[in-house]
């Protein structure tokens, strides 16, 4: 790197933060510094790969490569190998557990493509492709899932390879899974939750000592839980009739055990989106409930998600995501396309801070 070029970076670069993750400045591509905030256009060859064209006249191809998301050392030195040898050693992650590597030659882009499909490693979700699945942590990192994230992930995407390569959505398709129903997957057009059936069930002798009572009492939405004295020793109780199953008091207190094999079930979402492109951001709304929680490959679930997806694919308009296609269409024809039963549990009747909940970025005064 040019000693302006690192002069700049050191200068954009920010202070440290509290959660110290590093500034991403200084492992950026050169040409990426250099250009910074000064691009002209891109555009995207082919699927997988986006092409940068600065105002100076350099130019930076992206090419970008799906992963399990969980990663191993013989997989990260495997991938770090292949770049080295055919790129210019730099890479970034994206949100999605993608990664994104950078080169300043055409020419470069397809032996880079090759060594990564050789390898085993899909190179797309660009454009109007199901991009890769967001997730939580699942089995391996969370302290309170229901459900593994990223074998639901590693499952669903192994169906969905060749819309992962390929750019014949009629938009782009975010889809999103949760461990548990606190929803950390966030909003998507797609999305797989955990859903729990049975209230939390209750090791009092546990409780006293390992949880912060009123923490938990306070942490109920539905205020169902409440102190209480249970064989001589302080504990709680939970009120079943008004108890949601939402599962928001396992984390502070892990003796109120909510994951159950036989009663966690998954549940299918639809139409959420966070972008206010051609319209404002969504909520997801229920489509399908009460599916088996089914490791390691999750069949079922497998079923209805492609099912929605490609009834979406056949009958959306270009540039409609999930969420307009059904606002368009309407809720019964959806449900009509799709072949879902439709159930009371579907109607939404929450109308809690309806006018004052604020759904858009827009600004409003």
């Amino acid at each position: 790197m040019a000693q302006a070029q690192v002069a700049v970076a050191k200068k954009q670069m920010r202070p440290p933060i509290e959660s110290g993750c590093p500034d991403g400045m200084q492992y950026m591509h050169p040409l990426m510094i250099k250009n910074f905030g000064n691009w002209k256009y891109h555009d995207r060859p082919r699927p997988g790969v986006l092409h940068h064209v600065a105002y100076s006249g350099d130019e930076i191809w992206t090419v970008r490569v799906g992963t399990q998301r969980q990663l191993g050392p013989y997989e990260i030195n495997l991938l770090c190998d292949i770049i080295d040898q055919y790129g210019e050693g730099y890479v970034r992650f994206t949100i999605r557990s993608n990664l994104e590597v950078m080169v300043s030659k055409w020419e470069k882009v397809g032996p880079l493509i090759q060594a990564f499909n050789d390898a085993g490693y899909p190179v797309g979700g660009t454009g109007n492709s199901v991009t890769m699945i967001s997730h939580t942590q699942g089995w391996l990192h969370c302290d309170i899932p229901g459900t593994d994230a990223s074998g639901v992930v590693k499952s669903l995407m192994d169906e969905l390879y060749e819309e992962f390569i390929k750019e014949e959505m009629p938009s782009r398709v975010h889809i999103t899974t949760s461990c548990c129903q606190i929803n950390c997957g966030g909003q998507g057009d797609i999305a797989i939750n955990v859903q729990h059936t049975k209230p939390p069930k209750i090791n009092h002798d546990l409780v006293a000592n390992v949880c912060e009572r009123p923490s938990v009492v306070a942490r109920c939405p539905v205020a169902a839980i409440r102190p209480a004295i249970v064989n001589g020793k302080p504990s709680l109780e939970v009120d079943e009739k008004k108890c949601i199953c939402c599962g928001a008091c396992y984390p502070p207190c892990p003796p109120m055990q909510i994951n159950d094999p036989e009663h966690s079930k998954l549940a299918i979402w639809v139409g959420g989106k966070n972008s206010n492109a051609r319209s404002k951001p969504m909520f997801q709304k229920l489509v399908a409930a009460g599916l088996p929680n089914n490791p390691p490959r999750w069949p079922e679930v497998a079923a209805v998600v492609k099912k929605i997806l490609y009834t979406y694919k056949k009958d959306a308009r270009d540039w409609e995501r999930v969420g307009d296609w059904v606002e368009r269409i309407g809720w019964p024809r959806f449900f009509e396309l799709t072949g879902l039963p439709f159930t009371k549990f579907h109607i939404d009747n929450w109308r809690g801070a309806r006018n004052s909940l604020n759904a858009s970025a827009h600004i409003r005064f």
